[in-house]
């Protein structure tokens, strides 16, 4: 196969290449000249940005027959040899493939033997975060003091799964995001050699789906250089990417915009049925949406907006948005970028915000309005218990009987029921030692939810243990609603329970302001029978029954006394 991917053919050779990382390559041709280079290096940064082929160039003038030299030859036999992969001191390893013990060991056994072709052993890891944790403590000591004759340059996309220990032996240099100009200069630079013509919204286009990436970039050209009649134009290149063009989306923002919600439902059912990417629909319009915004709010910053090309039609819509719609739309679109992930109908989703988008006035008064009443509500409630207090007093509150306070236990809002008697139960049998167990395994009880099931875990994640036996453990929700959810996900939640407490428990969920309710209820009856009992006969401890039963429930980080 004699063709090869532009990306390939016009793969940086020299430093003056590498486009758009100015900050790195000037400072590695300086080391380079003035003999002050490391011995070993880290490069980090997104995927395409040149990190390899900067490794490889660095590895080329160090080796150079011309050396020091800020760019390789390329024209003497190290320079052809290390292009060519001929020489073996300069090694190029994929961690991905090769992320044992073994294979690293066998680096640290060879790297004390000196280079047998050029000056200096290079070893480039690339993807170095892949490497197990053996593998990196074996390439640690090799790592701090190798030989002078060899150096290591490690290139990763994550740079934040590679233990400390490697970073701070390593110089390090973050790659940045290409932005779209210099991928579009080096484009027509690639173009212009090749004799193929593109046109100026081709290449927008492209460089905007590439994401920073040069190798991204040049792929998607190859493929729409294919995809053309010789010509590439705009069309060919949303066909291949999946995008809708600016046009469409100005459309469909104007309808939005207009609450015009059959045109803006019309246009979305055009873009499925073409074929275009639910999710790369809603990554373009809010790009579209933020750049409408930072033109509004600074018309002089056309040079930095993302997805838009600031043509008349977009300065003109742009002028007529009110930003406080484009905010609450690029929320809204945001939100169903998020309900995308967990479903197989996109489209519904994306239809449900456009109606929200196009029905916000009158929703947003309904809900108003609605709130404004349960306020109100409230209010006179409050004022009611108020003047029933002041008359009554709250002596006679303290002297209700713990019968009555049983029957004044806080209800649900909700559909559901709390088990308030299983609860009263549990209280009676909790001791502290039992909470903690479950509060020291609680963090690992969410991660292992989370590993298995999303949905439990999102009930879960504002829940905290707040009671516990040896068999029943009581925990309080936020809401009533997540007590319901939480029900649903019982067999799991009980299961990473037992695996993390190491014995069979039954939870009961309550919600939090329930739960406050019934722990002083609990508390007070608690105190009443010591009172009573006290009265027939004096007791043989010194230690208050009413402060036993509290430490056992709430433990004695959050026990206060006070003496009357």
């Amino acid at each position: 196969m004699s063709y090869q991917a532009l990306y390939r053919v016009f793969r940086p050779q020299v430093f003056e290449d590498v486009v758009g990382q100015t900050h790195i390559t000037r400072t590695l041709q300086n080391a380079l000249v003035q003999d002050k280079f490391s011995h070993a290096y880290l490069f980090t940064g997104p995927r395409g940005t040149g990190k390899t082929s900067a490794a490889k160039i660095f590895a080329k003038a160090i080796n150079c027959e011309h050396a020091p030299t800020k760019e390789p030859c390329l024209e003497c036999a190290s320079c052809k040899g290390i292009q060519s992969g001929a020489i073996p001191d300069v090694m190029e390893i994929d961690a991905a493939s090769n992320n044992g013990v073994e294979q690293i060991r066998d680096i640290r056994d060879k790297v004390k033997y000196a280079p047998t072709s050029v000056p200096y052993k290079v070893y480039i890891i690339d993807e170095v975060h892949m490497l197990s944790m053996g593998a990196f403590n074996a390439l640690l000591k090799t790592l701090e003091e190798p030989p002078k004759h060899v150096i290591f340059i490690l290139a990763t996309t994550e740079p934040h799964k590679i233990p400390l220990t490697i970073i701070s032996r390593c110089q390090r240099f973050d790659f940045k995001r290409i932005t779209q100009q210099a991928l579009i200069e080096r484009m027509k630079v690639i173009m212009a050699h090749e004799d193929m013509t593109v046109s100026n919204e081709a290449y927008h286009q492209i460089a905007l789906a590439a994401e920073g990436g040069m190798r991204d970039a040049l792929s998607l050209l190859d493929q729409a250089i294919s995809y053309s009649d010789g010509e590439v134009t705009l069309e060919d290149v949303l066909q291949i990417t999946g995008s809708v063009s600016q046009a469409k989306l100005q459309q469909l923002t104007a309808a939005l915009a207009d609450k015009n919600v059959s045109t803006a439902l019309s246009l979305v059912d055009q873009f499925i049925q073409e074929g275009k990417d639910p999710g790369r629909l809603i990554h373009d319009l809010i790009y579209f949406l933020r750049d409408a915004l930072m033109y509004r709010a600074a018309p002089t910053l056309a040079d930095q907006l993302e997805r838009a090309i600031p043509d008349e039609a977009f300065k003109e819509l742009a002028n007529q948005l009110d930003p406080h719609w484009i905010q609450q739309a690029i929320s809204e679109w945001n939100h169903c970028q998020q309900e995308m992930k967990w479903t197989t109908s996109p489209k519904v989703f994306i239809e449900i915000s456009v109606l929200k988008l196009t029905e916000e006035d009158q929703a947003s008064s309904v809900a108003n309005d609605s709130h404004i009443l349960q306020l109100t509500e409230k209010l006179g409630k409050l004022e009611k218990e108020l003047r029933v207090l002041k008359e009554q007093g709250i002596k006679h509150e303290q002297n209700a009987s713990p019968k009555r306070q049983q029957k004044r236990t806080p209800q649900s809002k909700s559909n559901y029921k709390i088990p308030f008697e299983k609860i009263r139960l549990t209280l009676e049998k909790a001791e502290k030692e039992h909470l903690q167990n479950v509060q020291r395994a609680w963090a690992n009880v969410l991660q292992q939810v989370k590993q298995k099931s999303a949905p439990a875990h999102a009930t879960l994640q504002d829940a905290k243990p707040a009671a516990a036996s040896f068999d029943n453990l009581v925990i309080a929700f936020k809401y009533d609603i997540h007590c319901s959810l939480a029900l649903e996900h019982r067999e799991l939640i009980e299961a990473i329970l037992l695996e993390a407490t190491g014995h069979q428990m039954s939870f009961i969920p309550i919600p939090e302001e329930a739960w406050i309710k019934l722990r002083e209820d609990f508390i007070k009856e608690q105190k009443l029978k010591a009172k009573d009992s006290g009265e027939k006969k004096e007791p043989e401890a010194e230690t208050d029954p009413v402060v036993e039963e509290a430490r056992k429930l709430v433990g004695d980080d959050l026990l206060e006394i006070h003496e009357d």
